[in-house]
């Protein structure tokens, strides 16, 4: 007789490349978790320092603990789509090699969807920032209000509250429902072709239909933003053309579910309003190589965008000075003013980085 197996409650989809630094603070937050129905799927990514070694010694320690390699470098998106094929637990969650978790996390998670089970659940988290030196700055706590949504209607008013207040894009503070993703046969695409939006690129694809959302006022994930090796402080040329993307798809979901309304409007104008500002300070990279009428040209092209005009003249910023700021310069559609503007933030944002993230937090 065929013995049968007792699947796991919770699948946990870990990609990793290059992680020796951080590694065992993340996997050592999950094994020490007080909830216990867990297999953790562990996607190394050709790795080309310790950390495959590191990965095997708490394989032979713990047997819940699964590593595939893969045969050769092919990024994050790749490393969660195998780890997405592979699961086999309930419900899908997806954590990152540098960060780390509460370890009642699991616990709390399982007790609310036992009693409210979601095909999307959202919680809270701590952007940890960094310095250069590895010394820890300061703390930005982020999390949902408490609520549970068994209706495509009432879900579909959630999401553009949760992008307003970032908890939108990222996939590490959501549980998926396994078998309703993995039916979907969705995947993120290339993060090499995609590299700052794969993450909401798939979660406005996975939430599209789905009929319940559960969302917990809790922060058990801290999340770190080094100053070094990140993107989101990397020159990257299509940085406005991924951003548009992310706001053009927002928008169509919205439109999609009927909701293109003043307030989604609102929103949106004021989100896409910020990620042209930091388009426009970024080409004062000197890895830029623009000169003058280069800037000047770009600024020019963007006023005349299609989604510029749908949307930033009815940006709304509620508590963002910053913002408000920034929405009142970019509707003048003043290249100089906004090239002036985008400059003093540049220099703000080298000169005085961990200001520039404070201030940038307040969404």
């Amino acid at each position: 007789m065929e013995k049968k197996y007792k699947l796991p409650f919770f699948s946990i989809v870990m990609p990793v490349y290059n992680a020796e630094k951080y590694i065992r603070k993340a996997i050592n937050s999950i094994c020490a978790q007080t909830f216990t129905d867990w297999e953790c799927l562990i996607i190394n990514d050709c790795s080309s320092d310790n950390t495959l070694k590191i990965l095997e010694e708490y394989k032979k320690k713990d047997s819940r603990i699964q590593i595939f390699s893969l045969e050769e470098n092919q990024g994050v998106s790749s490393a969660r789509n195998k780890g997405i094929r592979c699961a086999k637990g309930q419900y899908l969650w997806f954590v990152d090699a540098d960060d780390s978790v509460e370890l009642n996390m699991l616990e709390n998670l399982h007790e609310k969807l036992v009693k409210t089970p979601a095909k999307l659940t959202v919680f809270g988290l701590y952007e940890e920032y960094y310095d250069e030196e590895g010394k820890l700055e300061y703390t930005n706590p982020r999390s949902p209000q408490n609520g549970y949504y068994n209706s495509k209607e009432e879900a579909r008013k959630q999401f553009l509250k949760l992008e307003q207040n970032t908890l939108y894009g990222y996939p590490w503070n959501k549980v998926y429902q396994t078998d309703y993703l993995q039916d979907m046969k969705l995947e993120f695409e290339d993060y090499r072709k995609t590299k700052f939006i794969e993450d909401i690129l798939f979660n406005i694809q996975y939430s599209k239909e789905i009929d319940s959302l559960l969302l917990i006022d809790i922060k058990p994930y801290h999340y770190a933003k080094r100053s070094n090796g990140s993107l989101t402080n990397e020159y990257v040329p299509e940085y406005y053309e991924f951003h548009r993307r992310r706001i053009k798809e927002l928008w169509n979901q919205q439109k999609y579910w009927k909701q293109d309304m003043k307030e989604s409007k609102e929103i949106l104008g004021a989100l896409y309003a910020r990620y042209i500002l930091s388009a426009i300070t970024r080409n004062y990279d000197k890895k830029a190589k623009m000169s003058f009428l280069d800037k000047y040209k770009f600024c020019k092209r963007i006023f005349k965008d299609e989604l510029f005009m749908e949307l930033v003249p009815y940006g709304k910023a509620t508590d963002s000075l910053s913002l408000k700021i920034a929405l009142k310069t970019l509707n003048t559609k003043k290249v100089i003013l906004n090239l002036c503007f985008s400059w003093m933030i540049y220099i703000i944002q080298t000169k005085l980085p961990v200001v520039y993230s404070k201030v940038k937090a307040q969404r």
